[in-house]
């Protein structure tokens, strides 16, 4: 059985600063809700970002790679390993609103486990909402140009 989760945030930066702080993963330590989240990156031979189509992230316990990188409106990534699910993926969506961006976090997944389905979901959801809303944040504290690895 698939479960879905879907969040939204704010952010006052415009989509072109929010989607910098998004696709790199080491700006991941800066805004996500734990230090020392990003532990490595390997980007596809011959890809002309290191963080687009075809990077593996290991973030926390999982090991991500990522499916689209569209600046400045859409990246999405699928899980490889680290945790007890399976068919994982992400779609971060980006939205100019109201001078700032509308950031749409839709992810969906299966249980490995049975019976373990919506303690994922909730989990799950509180980390990828606080993804969400630290990213807008940070974002919304740079001004155009700022690094995204910095506070």
């Amino acid at each position: 059985m698939p479960y879905t989760i879907d969040v939204s945030a704010t952010s006052s930066a415009p989509p072109a600063v929010v989607f910098d702080h998004l696709a790199r993963a080491e700006a991941w330590t800066v805004w996500g809700p734990f230090p020392g989240f990003v532990r490595s990156v390997r980007a596809r031979d011959g890809a002309p970002d290191p963080n687009g189509v075809g990077a593996v992230r290991r973030i926390g316990p999982a090991r991500e790679e990522v499916v689209a990188f569209e600046p400045p409106t859409r990246y999405s990534y699928t899980m490889l390993a680290g945790f007890p699910i399976r068919n994982y993926r992400s779609d971060v969506t980006l939205e100019p609103h109201e001078g700032g961006t509308a950031i749409r976090w839709q992810s969906r997944f299966e249980a490995k486990i049975p019976g373990t389905g919506p303690l994922a979901r909730l989990v799950l959801t509180v980390l990828v909402g606080g993804l969400a809303r630290g990213v807008a944040r940070h974002s919304g504290r740079c001004e155009a140009g700022c690094p995204a690895h910095s506070a």
